[in-house]
């Protein structure tokens, strides 16, 4: 099995961005603005690209500003059954390190590495905006 593993350092305490992880208005701000998310334990997130299927991922955990895992249970083929993971710590200084893994991929294919790609920018859009209020949600990228 395949992962995608990412890390980033975002200038501001780990409750700001488990904020922007969990809620509408934080993950509208930095993945999607068409979405329906809840912070709670089994809830069915859904994340809409403007492609068809939705993007569901169930809630599986939640740490309060420590980790999030969610399971994709509808999307791209391939992305049906890997888990996404964000792993968070603060330093004393205020800077959260994130670390973001998508886990359970069956194959590195070109998807894959597209993907790769777009978790970077994903990281890059929750940086902005838990800084300086300024994500880069799908509907607003030139990337």
């Amino acid at each position: 099995m395949a992962a995608i593993e990412h890390i980033n350092y975002i200038k501001v305490p780990a409750s700001v961005v488990y904020k922007a992880l969990t809620t509408q208005e934080g993950l509208g701000r930095v993945w999607t603005t068409k979405l329906n998310v809840k912070p709670e334990v089994g809830f069915i997130n859904e994340f809409d690209f403007d492609e068809d299927p939705l993007t569901k991922m169930k809630v599986l955990e939640l740490k309060q500003d420590e980790k999030i895992v969610w399971e994709c249970v509808d999307s791209d083929k391939e992305w049906i059954g890997t888990g996404i993971s964000f792993e968070l710590s603060e330093n004393k200084k205020g800077v959260t390190a994130i670390v973001l893994k998508h886990f359970n991929w069956a194959e590195v294919t070109e998807f894959y590495r597209w993907c790769n790609y777009n978790w970077a920018m994903f990281l890059y859009s929750l940086k902005s905006y838990c800084e300086e209020q300024t994500g880069t949600p799908y509907q607003e990228r030139k990337f």
